[in-house]
């Protein structure tokens, strides 16, 4: 079975593994050993906190690939209901990288206004043959053809549309190419920049190249906090720019591919959405709140705005960078 953690959490899982130990032996309901489970727990807190204190950006790009990760549809099923999935592009296939549909984001307040939206994106596999069929999450033409067919779809019927981007890039392979891979790209930025209703667009795990760029020409763009964003991999970045493969860490902290870099430098993006300790997959459902939170609150702020003011302002905002 593969490792489902990082080097840098070793210390963090074997706290997190004697403490489980503790818990099976203590089905006994021994106090003592309850009393030493809270103090393990207490030490658990206290090493993630020093840990995630000092992370640096190639040990943040490492989770925003890490294997637990939350993916787009792990954060649906949480945050959405009735959510129809629409399949193809009309013209060669089913890309099952990308997954789309409508559906109504839950309030969270019982019996509140549910948001409708349509939400697009980018979905990764966890295990091999899941893997292989989203295509590790890198899209072909079509999967791109499909977000711009729903996407005209959406703004036909005044929804706002909702983008998760989570992609190492599009598929650089010959047939993708063939096929049209560049003008696919293209054409979706092109028509994700003329809608004339609410874009919000959240990086939840890697933003790589124009694969991400192609959803992520939001009025609003936001990014999970241990997200990254960039033209190129730091290992892309290494091997053409020095040569050497093991200056990955020092490309990564080059790139200034973090939210916070983003967020605070380069102006790039809009927000920081704040994970759980420790990264979103440590309490998927604290983060799956995070996430519908920011999404709802930007969309009712773009509420204001009339169908071509949001299309203005998105073209404008694109257009300075």
């Amino acid at each position: 079975m593969a490792v489902q953690y990082l080097e840098f959490e070793k210390p963090i899982i074997e706290l997190e593994q004697k403490i489980e130990e503790l818990k099976t032996f203590n089905l006994g309901g021994f106090t003592n050993v309850d009393d030493e489970i809270k103090n393990l727990e207490a030490k658990k807190e206290r090493l993630i906190k020093d840990i995630f204190k000092n992370i640096n950006n190639w040990q943040i790009t490492q989770l925003s690939r890490h294997p637990l990760r939350p993916y787009a549809m792990d954060y649906i099923e949480l945050i959405a209901e009735n959510f129809t999935e629409l399949h193809g592009d009309r013209l060669f296939m089913e890309d099952k990288a990308v997954i789309g549909g409508f559906c109504f984001i839950k309030s969270g307040v019982p019996d509140g206004k549910k948001q409708r939206a349509l939400i697009v994106g980018h979905q990764k596999g966890r295990n091999t043959k899941d893997k292989m069929c989203r295509n590790f999450g890198m899209p072909h033409p079509e999967g791109y053809r499909k977000a711009q067919r729903l996407f005209k779809l959406a703004d036909r019927f005044g929804v706002p549309i909702v983008t998760l981007i989570d992609t190492p890039g599009a598929f650089p392979g010959l047939g993708a190419e063939e096929r049209g891979q560049s003008a696919a790209i293209a054409e979706t930025i092109y028509t994700l920049l003329n809608v004339n209703v609410p874009v919000v667009s959240v990086i939840i795990g890697e933003g790589g190249s124009g694969g991400a760029l192609a959803f992520g020409t939001g009025n609003r763009v936001l990014m999970m906090e241990y997200s990254v964003y960039s033209v190129i991999s730091p290992e892309g970045c290494a091997s053409i720019l020095y040569k050497d493969t093991s200056k990955t860490e020092d490309a990564a902290n080059s790139l200034k591919l973090t939210a916070k870099d983003l967020f605070n430098d380069s102006k790039v993006i809009d927000g920081i959405i704040p994970e759980p300790p420790g990264g979103a997959h440590r309490d998927l459902k604290l983060s799956s709140e995070n996430l519908k939170k920011a999404i709802l609150e930007n969309i009712e702020e773009l509420k204001k705005y009339g169908r071509e003011d949001l299309r203005n302002q998105r073209i404008e905002k694109f257009s300075k960078f």
